[in-house]
């Protein structure tokens, strides 16, 4: 199982980059996976349950746990089944961003895959998220253009992610009061008390929202601007049926628990019958479907919920109809307005005759929506006429679905009606093949599986046998002339009459009784929002860093400096005797401390910024002077080379500053206020060291450390923490890293690339020839860093430099197993080489030294690092190794005799390459936009004879020097 989702992520990226000038054979071939996954699932259907895991932090307790089951089963079919028809019906009917819509639907799939496989709490939480931000992906990105897209995509993302959050709150309450997170274990003991059950609820908004149960239910109509491949996929046979499988998978445990059935059913059922009027009401094809899949799973809600063995039935084979009727029909309203160009139902006619193929197929599937037999859906609305067929409150119930399913009758012969109707003249066969075939093929499922009803059973009855005792009902086509027949036959016919009387007018007559409108109250959640979020940063955030720093001076000094102050005026006081209070180990460290305080003086008195930047310079070096007098080469070593970047980063960014501060204006307040902040923070961190040191009882955690490095066979302890021992926490950084380089790169870049035409040809204003877009990349013609003309001595000595330089960053990366060194610091030193290649010679220069793009080296630095964290499972034996777990390998090299190599060497490659990677980025996207952004008065105008150049060589007017 771990296998098949890691493959999904191989495809998703390997396949668009070696396919993607191929669109339909790309599209095909990545068919061929889901496909495999839906094989995969039938062939273990009525096998058991299968487990897998895979350890990732056994020290912690991390493991990703997976589970194949029958409700599993079920998904997977869907996933697989409907997804490799919906790639390949992409491959005909996208005609742009191909590659990145089917390597994102592969990835779509694969995240699909795992959460209905996860068997733990937070394994199923990332793998939903993911979901969330391929569908995110996948409908802001076909059109980015477009105001109404980025719109719909957004309000997507935040509300599933926002409900997604408070699900993953209860997830943690349910979890910590088990005392497991593993979803089987849960269940199988399921906790009890308040804890837990405020843990289901935030579970059920979860689940609502992602399921577009009403009042959470305005992101889905609005994703309808996604391509119909996208919405058959996501919108209706895998995304939204997320939320009620999250139902389906925890009601065999909390059935019975608090508010877990009346909650669900009562939701259910209200967005079963909201979702059917609305639907009956649109004009729009796909916007008519998407109120539909809101009432349909509504409809999967209330028979999920329940709780009962019967609606479970029933629940699993509506669950799997649903996403074979349903996908098609999304499939034919894309048809449809690929050969109309339009969806709205007023402006169609004729188009059954001109497409025949794709109308049967969507006859077809809406025969099985509505319940006709001998189609699946047939099947499971019997199923579930009789779970509530017996009196009492179940009364109430069945009278809802049965309104229910007479509303999704009369929208879904509106849905026929709107798209296929009328026509006049010869008929023209048009049926686009390679849309048409795929969209059949669930259609014909749907028909094939009506007669398939024992298989069916077989597969689904361990699910619903968990739910209750074998109450005997069994799915079938004929269970003689009872009440849920009668039922059927009665919303079939009320269905078409209540079509005839309110569902024949294009565009549909307003409804005069008030309908909830999800769209209205999600705009004003957000705008309140945004009003809150403006009314509180007008007072928090004024604008002024010396605020910011002031505050979080002040608490820390009332938070826990007055716990400190209380604790030692207790018995927290440490014991002084015996310590003797001296001022140096060593007469060197008394030098750099007065250097420390004399550059600190001189900065805040100094009136020149770049003064104030090399005096905070000469504190950072002179603190890395301390770590060498202290026996600490590898963190002085690290603390300046960061110390040099930074110092090298402010001035780049100074030169778009005055020369001089501004003047000082601040109040004797706001002056004694600052004094008194910093000399109690100076107080009190002197004050928290000392105590701390003083007050140690247990034993320093370095020896244990010492005998692990050798264990490990290394000398450098500090390299071995970071990528042995806590190679954990390290990847987490070069992650946020990594991320916080693609903030940079957005935040700096943002808005600086000239928009087109629609033709490609220049708007006004921009330049023309092969000028154009050169700025978005750092090869455009730009300024040395520090001067107005190259300086050739200094270019020469820095290309003479660099060579050396990165040299020894591969020997610091080589020597840090046991000696100081590390993929940390060689990255920063390798990245000197690439700066002082900028500094002389600008972007220019920097472009031709760099062999690939900083991307590249970001992306592959991360990659590296967990590949060679994964690569620890097979140490162990997969899947019981060790994620991160190294080994050390041994070599015998003619010659050279024997080698010992440690796998973590690669892990620090790839630090390596993502700490030059983020240098880089920083050059060429900070660098890069201060050089561009120079004005031309700024700098002094080349000397000649030239058009437009002083005759004397001299600066131009107003021009700095």
């Amino acid at each position: 199982m771990v296998t098949l989702v890691l493959a999904y992520a191989v495809v998703a990226v390997l396949l668009p980059w070696a396919l993607g000038r191929h669109r339909r054979v790309m599209a095909c071939a990545a068919a061929v996976l889901p496909a495999v996954t839906a094989i995969w699932a039938v062939a273990h259907a009525g096998g058991g349950v299968l487990t897998e895991q895979v350890s990732w932090a056994a020290d912690l307790g991390l493991s990703i746990d997976f589970r194949l089951d029958a409700l599993s089963i079920v998904m997977l079919l869907l996933i697989g089944g409907v997804g490799a028809v919906a790639l390949c019906y992409a491959g005909w009917y996208l005609e742009r961003s191909e590659a990145l819509m089917i390597g994102t639907l592969v990835a779509f799939a694969g995240a699909m895959t795992g959460l209905v496989l996860a068997d733990n709490l937070l394994v199923l939480y990332v793998f939903w998220e993911l979901t969330t931000l391929s569908s995110f992906i996948l409908i802001g990105t076909t059109r980015p253009e477009r105001a109404e897209d980025r719109r719909a995509a957004t309000q997507a993302l935040l509300t599933t992610t926002a409900f997604g959050l408070l699900m993953l709150a209860g997830f943690v309450l349910l979890g910590q009061t088990a005392g497991t997170y593993q979803i089987s274990a849960l269940l199988a003991d399921p906790p009890g008390g308040a804890a837990a059950e405020a843990g289901l609820v935030l579970v059920l908004l979860g689940a609502f929202a992602k399921s577009g149960q009403v009042p959470l239910h305005a992101w889905l109509p609005a994703a309808m601007v996604a391509p119909s491949p996208v919405s058959a996929y996501l919108h209706a046979a895998a995304m939204v049926k997320a939320g009620v499988y999250l139902v389906a998978r925890f009601s065999p445990a909390f059935a019975d628990t608090g508010l877990w059935r009346p909650a669900v059913v009562c939701a259910g059922l209200v967005s079963l019958l909201v979702g059917g009027v609305i639907a009956l009401r649109q004009d729009d094809l796909k916007a008519l479907l998407a109120y539909g899949t809101i009432s349909q799973l509504g409809f999967l809600m209330v028979l999920f919920g329940h709780g009962t063995r019967t609606a479970a039935l029933a629940g699993a084979a509506l669950l799997l109809a649903h996403g074979l009727f349903k996908a098609p029909l999304f499939l034919a309203a894309g048809v449809v307005e690929h050969e109309a160009g339009t969806r709205r139902a007023g402006e169609l006619s004729g188009m059954g005759r001109r497409l025949p193929v794709t109308a049967v197929a969507a006859a077809v599937a809406v025969a099985s929506m509505i319940g006709l037999p001998p189609l699946l859906g047939f099947l499971a609305k019997e199923a579930a006429f009789e779970a509530f067929a017996h009196g009492g409150w179940d009364a109430v119930v069945l009278a809802g679905i049965v309104a229910g399913s007479v509303l999704t009758t009369a929208y879904g012969v509106r849905f026929m009606h709107g798209a296929f109707r009328g026509g006049e003249g010869p008929v023209r066969i048009a049926d686009p093949w390679g849309m048409a075939v795929p969209l059949a093929v669930p259609a014909a499922a749907g028909f094939v599986l009506g007669f398939l009803y024992g298989p069916l059973q077989k597969m689904i009855a361990p699910y619903a046998d968990a739910l209750g005792a074998d109450d005997g009902y069994k799915l079938a086509l004929w269970h003689g002339l009872k009440l849920p027949l009668a039922l059927s036959a009665l919303a079939i016919a009320a269905g078409v009459a209540l079509f005839l009387a309110a569902g024949r007018r294009y565009p549909a007559t307003p409804v005069r009784w008030p309908v909830p409108n999800g769209q209205r109250g999600y705009n004003r959640t957000a705008r309140g929002i945004l009003v809150g979020a403006h009314a509180v940063t007008k007072w928090t955030q004024v604008g002024s860093l010396p605020v910011y720093l002031g505050v979080i001076g002040a608490t820390v000094l009332v938070v826990p400096g007055t716990a400190l102050v209380v604790a030692m005026a207790g018995d927290g006081s440490p014991d002084v005797a015996g310590y003797v209070l001296r001022g140096w180990d060593d007469p060197v460290q008394s030098v750099l401390g007065v250097v420390v305080i004399v550059c600190g003086v001189a900065a805040l008195l100094t009136r020149r910024r770049l003064s104030a930047a090399l005096l905070m310079g000469g504190v950072g070096y002179a603190i890395g002077g301390l770590f060498v007098a202290q026996g600490a080469p590898d963190l002085a070593l690290t603390h300046l080379v960061v110390e040099t970047l930074l110092l090298i980063t402010l001035v780049l960014v100074l030169r778009r500053f005055p020369d001089r501060f501004p003047p000082r204006r601040r109040k004797r307040s706001a002056k004694i206020a600052t004094g008194v902040i910093s000399v109690g923070l100076g107080g009190f961190i002197a004050t928290f060291l000392m105590v701390a040191a003083l007050s140690r009882t247990d034993r320093p955690t370095g020896p244990g450390y010492a005998e692990l490095a050798a264990e490990e066979g290394a000398d450098n302890i500090v390299n071995m923490i970071l990528v042995e021992t806590r190679a954990l926490d390290t990847l987490g950084e070069i992650t946020v890293v990594a991320v916080a380089s693609m903030g940079v790169i957005g935040l700096v870049l943002s808005g600086r690339r000239v928009p087109r035409a629609p033709d490609g040809k220049p708007r006004a204003g921009e330049p023309e020839g092969d000028d154009r877009g050169r700025r978005s990349w750092l090869a455009s013609p730009g300024r040395p860093a520090l001067g107005v003309t190259p300086m050739v001595p200094a270019a020469a000595a820095a290309r003479l430099l660099s060579p050396a330089i990165l040299v020894f960053s591969v020997y610091l990366l080589i020597a840090g197993h046991n000696r100081p060194g590390g993929g940390f610091v060689a990255g920063l030193v390798a990245a000197m080489a690439y700066v002082l290649r900028y500094l002389p010679g600008g972007r220019r220069e920097l472009a031709a030294a760099m062999p690939v793009r900083p991307g590249v080296l970001l992306g592959g630095g991360l990659g590296l690092a967990v590949a060679t964290g994964a690569a620890g499972w097979g140490f162990g034996g997969f899947p019981d190794g060790d994620f991160l777990a190294s080994e050390v390998l041994l070599y015998t090299v003619p010659v050279l005799g024997e080698i010992k190599l440690s796998t973590s060497l690669f892990f620090d490659v790839g630090v390596y390459l993502l700490v030059l990677g983020l240098v880089l980025t920083i050059l060429t996207t900070l660098g890069a936009s201060l050089d561009e952004n120079v004005l031309e008065e700024d700098v002094p105008e080349e000397s000649g004879t030239g058009a437009g150049g002083p005759a004397d060589g001299g600066a131009s007017e107003g021009a700095r020097p």
